[in-house]
């Protein structure tokens, strides 16, 4: 795959249930509360597209919420317009293997069909099995939601789509979280959040972000971002916006949440909600103490995990 080449795992109805029709007939589809034709009307930003379809879906959807309304059009500007010809997509097939395909073609409605928003995709003879993926792809293609961006391990995929690639495994063990060692690099601390969430400080009072049942708080897009973390307080009178730095977080990082905030409070927030932040990372400075300082809604936590290494008999 070239260096441009994005990664994405996408779900192909409720559970999949539409991912032999999508196999067979070589598309990937959406459908997601929004049943109309979007030919010319999928802007290059995805915020500019939310802008327009969130009351649309909301009309369509009363009993939702804007978050899920947010989430539901962020997901269908993604399948429409936001994966390129030439990126690669994978699904999970149900028997614990991903099938992976190459999208050859722009958006086309099929009116009156399952799935009406499609892509064409030319699906691979290459079956990736998921024992073999890292933890935190793993826990990253295994992520509630109709799209999960997996460019961040473009690295690894390719090695799993290749014919003839070799597995180095690590087990680590400890009894307190799953999988520490996955934590190790920055874009592992997410999953590692998630995975543990009960066992944090946060917990307490919040839970991440549910519609239907199904997290959709984890990588929650948004018109000011990506959204590390999107929760929820037990009363669901109070959002927590969330965001990880693997190593010193500086007041840069106050700035970001702030951007996250004020668009969950303008634009998503129900009457009567507020929004909070919290950030997350191994240490921070003295800058950061003075920003924070003026800043009550902002939390500041420091990371701390403890693990060990289980060498593995050949």
């Amino acid at each position: 795959m070239g260096t441009s080449t994005s990664y994405f795992r996408v779900m192909l109805g409720r559970k999949s249930s539409y991912a032999p029709e999508c196999f067979a007939d070589g598309f990937i589809g959406a459908e997601l509360g929004i049943d109309q034709d979007l030919t010319g009307r999928l802007s290059e930003e995805w915020r500019v597209f939310n802008e327009t379809f969130i009351p649309v879906f909301l009309r369509n959807h009363p009993e939702k919420s804007k978050i899920a309304a947010g989430l539901a059009c962020g997901a269908l500007w993604t399948i429409a317009k936001g994966i390129k010809k030439g990126d690669v997509v994978l699904y999970l097939d149900g028997s614990g293997a991903y099938r992976v395909g190459e999208v050859l073609g722009d958006y086309y409605f099929a009116v009156g069909n399952a799935l009406p928003h499609r892509r064409r995709v030319r699906w691979m003879e290459i079956v990736v099995d998921r024992s073999a993926m890292s933890e935190a792809l793993k826990r990253s293609s295994g992520s509630i939601g109709t799209v999960a961006d997996l460019t961040g391990y473009a690295a690894e995929i390719e090695k799993l789509i290749e014919p003839h690639s070799r597995e180095t495994r690590i087990v680590a063990s400890d009894p307190t979280v799953e999988d520490p060692v996955a934590f190790a690099m920055e874009k592992h601390l997410e999953a590692f959040l998630v995975a543990n969430w009960q066992q944090t400080e946060l917990a307490k009072e919040f839970s991440i972000y549910e519609e239907d049942g199904e997290q959709v708080g984890q990588q929650y897009t948004t018109g000011a971002g990506p959204i590390d973390v999107l929760a929820i307080s037990s009363d669901r009178k109070r959002l927590l916006v969330v965001e990880l730095k693997r190593g010193r977080a500086t007041d840069v990082v106050v700035g970001q949440i702030l951007r996250y905030m004020g668009y969950i409070q303008e634009v998503l927030a129900e009457p009567g909600q507020t929004v909070e932040g919290a950030i997350i990372a191994l240490e921070d400075d003295q800058k950061l103490r003075w920003a924070l300082a003026l800043v009550p809604s902002i939390t500041f936590y420091r990371y701390q995990v403890s693990f060990k290494l289980l060498k593995v008999p050949s």
